[in-house]
């Protein structure tokens, strides 16, 4: 097959490849890699003011072109949106290797705290990659289009409301998960239609389905999988949201609802995904950890539904009195005066922790581990709400 040459240059900012080269004085050493089918051949280059040439086919440059035709561009994050949140959305020095055509740019410098603080900023890390590679499989605009012929979206919020005023107690979003990072396999035997079953049929009133694949074993396809054998309760899709694409491909896979984590987004972020899910006919769950994100959430008119997660981003350690706390401050209070449904998420084990959570203003709680480790999830339901 005849050979097309592709040639890239580099300015002495690196302004054409990446984040990586975005910070030449932060990178001194940097490598170029050479995709070839007998694997990788490095060259090294002391200066990013160079020009280079490499080969590939020209399928393979067509290729090139076709995949920017998705996703918005990724712009440097602002010094007020970084101190907004706490998950840095990027290496604040760039990735150790930055895709450049068909060629790789490697860093080859040890920054340290290029590392990871925490395992949801691994996974905030990690999504740039997946992302790349569905959004590769599947364009946004053949995505967008299969949006338009599905179903629906059930009122995943109405149907929070319309639990808690019949009964009087929490309404449960009970969760599909088989791993988490902490705990590695949480169920053994996990099968998301089975599970899913098991949980309406126990009184749940949505289900929240873990998607990540690389650190939860999850998957979008159980969505489909649990709507197809017939399981009527709304569903969040539980995912670690970073751009519109993966709100339009939860749509695709049947999701009702979608998390959206506070400590990764800053407002701009948020109030735009807000409006993207809004278009699409979902719900977003906004989730805050502290009274400082439930306040700038609170700006944002079109939250709706909000989570209190109990579990210190910090010290990953779990505790209640974080709902008791957050919803005893004037940000709880704005809540109540608002009427907004409020979420208790993780640390939810037993009948005393449901009241708790409830007497503190919540009128949904979200549970997982203490459900899906159960090999009878339908009595395990009914014994947590003391039926």
């Amino acid at each position: 097959m005849p050979m097309k040459p592709v040639c890239m240059r580099l300015s002495r900012a690196g302004a054409h490849c990446g984040a990586a080269a975005r910070h030449p004085s932060r990178h001194r050493s940097p490598a170029i890699i050479r995709r070839s089918g007998r694997g990788l051949d490095q060259s090294s280059s002391s200066s990013l003011g160079f020009a280079f040439v490499c080969r590939a086919t020209t399928e393979e440059s067509e290729s090139m072109s076709a995949s920017k035709e998705t996703g918005l561009p990724k712009g440097e994050s602002s010094e007020e949106e970084e101190e907004e949140v706490f998950i840095r959305r990027r290496p604040p020095h760039g990735r150790p290797r930055n895709p450049c055509g068909p060629i790789d740019f490697v860093v080859t410098d040890y920054v340290e705290e290029n590392e990871p603080r925490n395992i949801l900023e691994e996974i905030v890390w990690y999504k740039d990659t997946e992302i790349a590679a569905r959004k590769e499989a599947m364009p946004l605009t053949r995505l967008a289009a299969g949006v338009k012929k599905a179903p629906p979206p059930r009122d995943f919020l109405a149907a929070l409301k319309n639990t808690y005023k019949e009964t009087n107690q929490p309404a449960l979003i009970a969760e599909v998960k088989k791993a988490s990072p902490s705990k590695g396999v949480i169920q053994p035997n996990f099968d998301p239609v089975r599970i899913a079953k098991a949980y309406e049929a126990g009184g749940a009133t949505c289900l929240s389905v873990l998607t990540d694949e690389k650190f939860f074993q999850g998957s979008f396809s159980y969505l489909r999988e649990i709507r197809a054998a017939g399981v009527t309760c709304p569903l969040l899709c539980k995912e670690f949201v970073v751009e519109p694409y993966q709100v339009f491909l939860a749509r695709f896979y049947g999701a009702d609802a979608i998390l959206l984590i506070a400590a990764v987004l800053p407002n701009s972020d948020l109030a735009y995904l807000l409006k993207v899910v809004k278009s699409l006919g979902m719900t977003a769950l906004v989730e805050v950890h502290t009274e400082g994100e439930l306040e700038r959430v609170l700006s944002i008119p079109e939250v709706e539904l909000v989570g209190i997660n109990n579990r210190d981003l910090g010290t990953f350690e779990v505790t209640l009195e974080t709902t008791k706390r957050i919803m005893e401050s004037k940000q709880g209070q704005e809540c109540k005066d608002r009427d907004l449904v409020v979420v208790g998420e993780s640390g939810i084990f037993t009948l005393d922790d449901v009241n708790f959570t409830q007497e503190c203003g919540c009128r949904s709680i979200l549970v997982g581990e203490s459900l899906v480790k159960e090999n009878d999830p339908e009595t395990a339901i009914k014994t947590l709400f003391g039926r």
